[in-house]
């Protein structure tokens, strides 16, 4: 009952202090995997795979750390503001919205503390780079349209939509599911390795 409790308390000043510090790291991070992709017309559709390899660790602590409902949903939210007025397409901000309130959701059902309905949350929220590219494939005019507005060449457009395919798309979501799956992987090892090490300092 008292997990249970903890998970639907409302959140305090100190976790959202601590969800906007790892806000600000995971979204580092997720820069940092996705840059190289991003910058690349060919390889930019698997920028949400490169962006979702190096942030699992931050995000699995995070949830560690607060372990409170509207946490994870905080953090969609302020990395969505933050792709918008970055001249992100709009999906891309949305889809980081929408999936947010998805993997807090999930990672809810257990109060939190699971890891594999953790790494399943993450799995969701690295889910959210894919909206720019699923309205891309949906509807290519109009993306283009929108990101020529955003500041977009359109040499880079025309090479993006000469090499989008059927193989791309699909490609697109099993590299980001392998990626989100071992950086979950990894987090969680690497949160067994710390609590691991607190108990044993806690003993001695």
């Amino acid at each position: 009952m008292s997990n249970q409790g903890n998970a639907k308390a409302g959140l305090s000043v100190r976790d959202l202090v601590t969800t906007g510090i790892f806000t600000a790291l995971l979204f580092v991070f997720i820069m940092a995997g996705g840059v190289f992709f991003a910058t690349n017309p060919v390889l930019t559709f698997f920028m949400p795979a490169g962006s979702a390899l190096l942030a699992g660790p931050v995000y699995l602590l995070m949830i560690a750390k607060v372990q409170k409902r509207w946490s994870i949903t905080i953090m969609g939210v302020i990395i969505a503001i933050i792709w918008f007025v970055t001249g992100m397409h709009w999906a891309f901000a949305l889809g980081y919205l929408i999936m947010a309130v998805a993997a807090d959701f999930v990672a809810g059902t257990k109060q939190y503390r699971s890891k594999k309905i953790n790494s399943l949350s993450y799995i969701l929220f690295s889910l959210g780079g894919t909206g720019s590219y699923l309205v891309f494939f949906i509807d290519p005019q109009g993306w283009a349209q929108t990101m020529l507005g955003n500041g977009t060449e359109q040499s880079y457009i025309d090479t993006m939509q000469a090499t989008a395919n059927t193989g791309i798309f699909i490609a697109m979501f099993a590299a980001l599911l392998v990626t989100a799956s071992i950086s979950a992987f990894v987090g969680c090892k690497m949160l067994k390795k710390q609590f691991a090490g607190v108990a044993t300092e806690a003993r001695s």
